[in-house]
């Protein structure tokens, strides 16, 4: 009897495979999240944590994190080393440790800011408490804080322009993408003028959007400054073109018979759009959105310097007319700044596009 029940009792070996088996489906299944998020290199690690073989593991880590950590140090050594032999009129280029305490230097900015405010409205409620205290409620003032937008401030304030403009965009490329895929009639109209258009710079649309939001907007809102708005309309005329030129490519790209299926069962454009189009097309347009957020990304900075909205823009002109020792290190703190949003950014519409579309899943 214990001979039996040692037989089929299982072994160390056997229940760590057990454990592999349960493991690494659901690694696998997280490698692709973590993936669209740059956390790749966590995998290995699980999979080594889940009993797979180390050395293969060591070399997917290698790849995925050494490599790229290699040239990480070899990027700030060979800036630490060249940036003191370049002389400006503002002094040498600052290195990475004075771009780094500029950086924590606009974060103290940023707290003594916030400080401020609170204690501003600190001092606003006690004395309208005062005055409805002692009979005078129609004395009573609620008034905002007018200190300037602190760096913080103002990566919200690019990030909200941004937004703005790419959705505005995103309503108005994926209708007529859609449209333009599915008719040879509107592709025809479409195309001559995505060509023409396409290759304008912010800073040539910039001038028109000024002149024609100044007109048409003379009494702009509380929440959307004129500034904000003619940044926003500019970052949408760039940035609209990759999402329609790809989504009308998806459309376009859709298999004949599945069309042909949808004309038999009498499908409404609606549903034939929905239930067939869609579907097929969302991997492109997804590739469309990611480039162009991207492209706008990159003409809201140009924006921003020209229409002084407060964003990161402004800011990087606003140092470079300040002319003070400290301003080249702070550019560069918003130049980084600008890739690590940029690349977050991409990340989170690559999540979006492994969420919304089979492609990405498989």
């Amino acid at each position: 009897m214990s001979d039996a029940t040692q037989t089929y009792s299982p072994t160390a070996a056997s229940r760590a495979q057990l454990r592999r088996e349960k493991l690494l489906p659901i690694i696998n299944r997280a490698g692709g999240w973590l993936d669209a998020f740059g956390l790749a290199f966590t995998v290995p690690l699980m999979r080594m944590a889940a009993g797979e073989n180390i050395s293969e593991q060591l070399g997917e880590l290698r790849r995925l994190l050494l490599i790229p950590l290699v040239g990480i140090v070899l990027f700030i050594g060979a800036w630490a080393a060249l940036a003191p032999q370049v002389q400006t009129s503002l002094g040498a280029i600052p290195g990475p440790a004075q771009v780094w305490s500029a950086a924590g230097d606009l974060m103290v900015s940023h707290n003594r800011m916030r400080d401020k405010a609170a204690a501003f409205y600190e001092r606003q409620e006690e004395r309208n408490a005062k005055l409805v205290e002692a009979g005078k409620a129609d004395r009573v003032k609620w008034r905002t804080f007018t200190g300037q937008p602190t760096y913080i401030d103002q990566i919200m304030t690019s990030l909200i322009t941004v937004a703005l403009g790419f959705g505005i965009a995103t309503l108005i490329a994926v209708p007529l993408g859609i449209a333009s895929g599915l008719s040879r009639t509107v592709n025809g109209a479409i195309n001559p003028l995505v060509q023409i258009f396409k290759p304008v710079s912010p800073l040539a649309w910039l001038p028109i959007v000024t002149m024609i939001v100044s007109a048409a907007y003379a009494n702009p809102l509380e929440w959307l400054p004129k500034a904000l708005l003619i940044s926003a309309i500019t970052v949408t005329l760039c940035s609209l073109w990759p999402t329609l030129i790809n989504t009308a490519l998806g459309v376009a790209s859709v298999d004949k018979d599945l069309m042909n299926v949808g004309r038999v069962l009498q499908l409404p454009t609606r549903k034939t759009i929905t239930k067939l189009v869609l579907p097929s097309a969302l991997p492109l347009i997804f590739t469309g959105l990611r480039l162009s957020l991207g492209v706008g990304w990159m003409v809201l900075i140009a924006a921003e310097m020209l229409a002084q909205n407060p964003g990161l823009g402004k800011f990087v002109w606003d140092e470079f007319q300040n002319g003070s020792s400290q301003s080249l290190a702070r550019i560069m703190v918003a130049v980084f700044t600008i890739g690590l949003i940029g690349f977050m950014l991409d990340r989170v519409m690559f999540a979006l596009q492994r969420a919304f579309t089979f492609s990405a899943n498989r």
